[in-house]
């Protein structure tokens, strides 16, 4: 059994930038990888950035140079670093995690579990 808590969205200007985080509870080893997701109203669910069990990470073209994402092993806890935020990132942002191997990274319907959620709302 593994939960997803994910904390840290909020309300931001343009230019703005916030840190989500997302702890993991229950069984967390052998992640292949964990990463961010978001969903605006009316559109489909992308991945926004991953990382991998050694730490390699992958990012979406839009966020690329703006976001970071991070992990602490010891605590549990993946990170998403969003400097630069544009009215565009205004999303439902989702953690999600996968045991399974050699999927493609920012592809949602490669991973097993998922978080609630916390909304990102970025104003022009």
């Amino acid at each position: 059994q593994v939960q997803l808590v994910e904390s840290g969205g909020g309300s931001v200007q343009a230019g703005g930038s916030l840190r989500l985080s997302c702890a993991a509870f229950g069984y967390t080893y052998s992640w292949y990888s964990m990463g961010w997701f978001r969903q605006a109203p009316g559109k489909e669910r992308e991945g926004v950035a991953t990382i991998d069990s050694r730490g390699s990470t992958t990012y979406a073209d839009s966020v690329k140079g703006r976001f970071t994402i991070s992990k602490d092993n010891a605590k549990n806890t993946l990170y998403l670093q969003m400097n630069s935020l544009k009215p565009e990132d205004t999303a439902m942002y989702y953690c999600a995690s996968t045991f399974l191997l050699g999927v493609a990274a920012l592809t949602p319907s490669s991973y097993n579990y998922w978080g609630q959620g916390t909304q990102v709302t970025v104003s022009s």
